[in-house]
C-alpha cells in the first residue's frame, strides 16, 4: 500500500518493483527479486523458466503488474508460477488503476 501511496499510478511495472524492494528493506522482510523457476516435462527440464518478480519468505510469490486492470490470464500467470515453483500462495498486485488492486491466488 505504501508504494502506491507515494508513487500513485502510471510508472512502469519496475519502478514499482524497485519501490517495493525499498519497502521490503526497510521493514526487515526476506525476500528474493526475479526468482527463477525451472520447469520440467515428463522428468526432463525446458529450455526456458519462470521468473516470479517476488517471493517473500519463500512462501509467496508476488507478481507486479501496472496496468489499466487485471484479466484472468494474469491469474493464470501465477497459477504457473504457483506450480512451477510448488508453493501455495500467489499474490498479484496491480498498481495501474486508481486505487491499489490485488487478488490473492491459491493453488
Amino acid at each position: 500500500m505504501e508504494v502506491h501511496n507515494v508513487l500513485g499510478k502510471g510508472f512502469s511495472e519496475i519502478v514499482y518493483g524497485d519501490a517495493l524492494v525499498s519497502e521490503l528493506n526497510e521493514n526487515g522482510v526476506p525476500f528474493e527479486r526475479e526468482k527463477k523457476f525451472e520447469i520440467t516435462y515428463k522428468g526432463q527440464k525446458l529450455a526456458h523458466n519462470y521468473y516470479a518478480d517476488f517471493v517473500i519468505d519463500n512462501k509467496i510469490i508476488v507478481e507486479l503488474k501496472a496496468i489499466e486492470s487485471l484479466t484472468s490470464n494474469h491469474t493464470k500467470q501465477v497459477l504457473n508460477y504457483l506450480a512451477a515453483s510448488k508453493m501455495k500462495l500467489g499474490l498479484l498486485v496491480n498498481f495501474g488503476e486508481d486505487s491499489l488492486s490485488y487478488k490473492r491466488v491459491v493453488l
